[in-house]
């Protein structure tokens, strides 16, 4: 299990002036909308352990800490040990009264998956009914993969949609 710090211990930190490497791995959109100040955007299907070889300790952070445990994972399957997820991500940090940087509001990527699998079970059903009972697999299909995803906490359909156009936001979203 990767370490993880509450966001008033990084408050603590960043107010005390200590150089901390925070790095969100939320897609550019998301980051775009809300992100803590000083927070570098590496979204966590393009971040490679091999570009972030120092020793300096890197604090990940997302939405509400999953995919910044999966970072740390990540990071730790390659043999670094100085990662830490940042414990109920960036929601948890604006609660905590971290500085963020606000932009434009986006539809999370959370509700996104809501959307295109509702569509898709809808879509399915009306086709199966009405064309050929063979759409009825196209639910069922949808209907495994969100259990699948609730058992391993890894969302296939939420890893297509974050490479959407639309939730690419700016070309360069670090601060």
């Amino acid at each position: 299990m990767p370490e993880t710090i509450q966001p008033g211990e990084l408050k603590s930190k960043l107010a005390s002036g200590e150089s901390v490497k925070l790095i969100d791995v939320r897609t550019p959109a998301e980051f775009q909308e809300v992100h803590v100040d000083g927070a570098q955007n590496v979204p966590l299907d393009r971040i490679d352990p091999a570009n972030h070889a120092d020793d300096q300790t890197i604090y990940f952070v997302c939405r509400s800490g999953s995919r910044g445990q999966t970072a740390c994972k990540k990071f730790e399957a390659a043999g670094m040990t100085n990662v830490v997820n940042v414990a109920g991500g960036t929601e948890a940090c604006v609660q905590a009264g971290l500085p963020v940087n606000r932009g434009q509001k986006v539809m999370s990527l959370e509700r996104q998956v809501r959307i295109a699998a509702g569509a898709l079970v809808v879509a399915g059903t009306a086709l199966g009914f009405f064309v050929h009972p063979y759409w009825l697999a196209l639910p069922a299909f949808v209907g495994s993969g969100l259990v699948f995803a609730g058992v391993t906490d890894t969302c296939g359909m939420g890893m297509m949609l974050a490479k959407m156009p639309w939730n690419q936001g700016c070309g360069s979203c670090s601060t």
